[in-house]
């Protein structure tokens, strides 16, 4: 089993150090040892409590475990951690401090609601689940953007964990869908000693941010040529009707009160909403559903503009729509990188193409795209990933770049559930790949051999608490992962 990192309390409170990883390491949290030792005996929500700088913000019953719902406080900068702090929300579903423990993150806002990953369920464990930093509320004040970089976002999970271990002593595992699986693979590519395994649901990895050519050759074959026509000839549609379109999309602006000074004018806005209709029906539903879109033909105004808002979401772009995505947005102009895509049955009527993700944040925040960030980790993960599983979904567009493994990786695995969507998930998977990936999931968890051998789930589904892959993710709420 993999340990933690355990530096001297003295060093606590100074600047990172050089790691094993060759990247500056954060400062760890400070540590009360005689609090630790004094609460073994105590109730549950004492012993999370006596972490220095813990506090509670609720807590909420569920059958079977309990749920708290957390502030915890964070160096701004985890390389100058006496620079200032900010309160970030975590939860966790506490069941029992003898199961293994799952660290789970959306890679944006926190649900404050009870719920289990999938793995969660596999290993019957607990469950810690963190708000990613510049989220609101956990953000700090005022702003400083440049501390919104995976480095940092990593190095938080990194204090979470080590604060925490000490109570949850048994193996922990890393889960993550989509944004949340890419913050996953980024958190064991700076720390890989902190966690037993990884297991990350339908992570893009967009390693050359310019070279998008992988996204055309899956737009131009996923499911059926009727099912690509129809989606293609309702998105036309929606541009050659923009003008009639654009009177209801300016109606109920007003109505609202939605403004667009974020992209410059409604007319952007509109056009940014049209071109994800088509990536938007493959990343949440599929080709079962393609006989639902009308006849462009023959639609009238209203269906077209129904259609389109179904699928991509008129107040995607809005500025009240993008606000709560700023700091997703502002990575993906710094680190992450975003999709292009040609769409040439769109030419004549397209006139911004797909706009950078530099357009979606507001101007006076400085941004500077650093394309090594995402090499790095991709070379990483080719020639170090060890218990790492990587989902995907078949028919999901954000599978279109996945992460690769190498020689150098080790009880690592890249798996594809045919026809699936961004939903994708191990029970969806063939069945030899699904048991394998439950069983490996179960032995990173340190579960006992018969139950590794029978590669089952260790906990009953149940719908109440048990959300979908993506239950985070921005459904028909524009191009995010």
């Amino acid at each position: 089993m993999r340990k933690s990192l355990r530096w001297l309390l003295s060093l606590s409170v100074l600047i990172g150090t050089v790691g094993s990883t060759g990247v500056a390491t954060a400062a760890e949290p400070d540590v009360d040892s005689k609090a630790v030792a004094d609460s073994q005996s105590a109730d549950i929500k004492d012993r999370i409590l006596a972490i220095p700088g813990m506090s509670l913000i609720e807590e909420k019953p569920y059958a079977g475990y309990r749920f708290f719902v957390l502030e915890y406080e964070q160096p701004v900068d985890h390389r100058r951690p006496w620079a200032g702090t900010f309160p970030q929300r975590i939860s966790v579903l506490h069941k029992d401090t003898d199961r293994p423990t799952v660290f789970r993150t959306s890679g944006y806002s926190l649900s404050t609601t009870p719920s289990r990953s999938e793995p969660t369920r596999i290993v019957d464990g607990n469950q810690v689940s963190m708000e990613y930093r510049f989220f609101t509320p956990s953000r700090p004040q005022p702003a400083d953007w440049s501390k919104l970089d995976i480095w940092q976002a990593a190095s938080d999970q990194h204090r979470i964990f080590t604060a925490l271990k000490r109570i949850y002593g048994k193996n922990w595992l890393s889960t993550g869908a989509s944004k949340g699986g890419m913050t996953a693979t980024y958190y064991e590519r700076f720390y890989p000693r902190d966690m037993d395994g990884v297991v990350a649901y339908v992570a893009p990895n967009d390693v050359v941010e310019k070279e998008d050519s992988a996204y055309d050759r899956f737009f131009a074959t996923v499911g059926t040529a009727d099912c690509r026509n129809r989606l293609n000839a309702m998105q036309r549609e929606a541009l050659v009707r923009r003008e009639p379109l654009q009177k209801k999309l300016a109606a109920w602006a007003k109505d609202e009160g939605a403004t667009f000074n974020t992209l410059g004018s409604l007319d952007k806005a509109y056009e940014a909403v049209v071109l994800d209709f088509v990536w938007g029906f493959w990343q949440y539903y599929g080709q079962d559903v393609c006989d639902r879109i009308p006849d462009a033909a023959t639609a009238s105004d209203d269906t077209v503009y129904e259609t389109i808002d179904a699928y991509s979401g008129w107040s995607a772009y809005t500025d009240q729509g993008l606000e709560g995505y700023t700091p997703y947005y502002y990575q993906a102009a710094t680190e992450l990188g975003s999709p292009t895509i040609r769409q040439p049955h769109l030419k004549g009527l397209s006139r911004y193409g797909y706009q950078p993700a530099r357009n979606f944040v507001p101007s006076d925040i400085p941004m500077r795209f650093k394309p090594w960030v995402m090499r790095d980790v991709d070379n990483w993960v080719r020639h170090n990933a060890n218990r790492m599983l990587f989902v995907y979904g078949g028919n999901d567009p954000w599978g279109s770049e996945k992460f690769h493994l190498g020689k150098g990786a080790r009880d690592s695995y890249v798996y594809v559930a045919p026809g699936a969507n961004h939903g994708a998930n191990v029970a969806g998977l063939v069945e030899a790949e699904k048991a394998r990936a439950t069983a490996r999931i179960l032995a990173w968890a340190g579960v006992e051999a018969p139950a590794v051998q029978a590669a089952k789930p260790l906990a009953r589904f149940d719908a109440r608490i048990d959300k979908p892959v993506d239950e985070d993710a921005t459904k028909a709420h524009g191009l995010r992962p």
